[in-house]
């Protein structure tokens, strides 16, 4: 199910489960993930797109295995605010999700998030190969970050 509002997202979940977010890329989808009480977001890894239905496979293991309870998937919005061509192919993503599973999801505003992944991937002094390897996962963890901050 789709969800608006954060308040709806988090009233719709348990009260103790994780939560996954998805910086989803034309190339990769970086996945971060909540702990029970949704205060800290981890960074996790990131599956290399493929296909659409090897995507939804290793979303769908991921869910299953960390019990999932709710996604949000991060929105690229242009810097004012407005919706292009990414957040309608984000959008559809979503919607393709919910055709083969039931699971709340949430999309939230990504503005910048791959930035700050950056910058908190060159302040942890590791390799330029190794930052690009992870900076989508970072970036799903701001994504996540930002709505468990959120919380009402």
């Amino acid at each position: 199910m789709l969800i608006e509002t954060s308040e709806q997202f988090f009233s719709v979940l348990p009260q103790y489960c994780r939560i996954l977010a998805l910086d989803v890329g034309e190339k990769t989808i970086g996945l971060a993930i909540s702990d029970v009480m949704h205060t800290v977001a981890t960074p996790l890894h990131t599956i290399a797109r493929k296909q659409f239905t090897k995507d939804l496979d290793a979303l769908l293991k991921v869910i299953k295995e960390r019990e999932i309870a709710g996604l949000v998937i991060g929105l690229p919005l242009n810097m004012d605010g407005t919706e292009g061509k990414k957040c309608q192919s984000v959008r559809q993503f979503g919607r393709n999700i919910l055709k083969t599973h039931t699971i709340p999801i949430l999309f939230w505003d990504e503005r910048l998030s791959t930035e700050a992944a950056m910058r908190k991937l060159r302040e942890s002094d590791i390799s330029a190969d190794a930052r690009l390897e992870k900076v989508d996962a970072v970036a799903a963890a701001v994504i996540l970050q930002g709505l468990l901050d959120a919380k009402p």
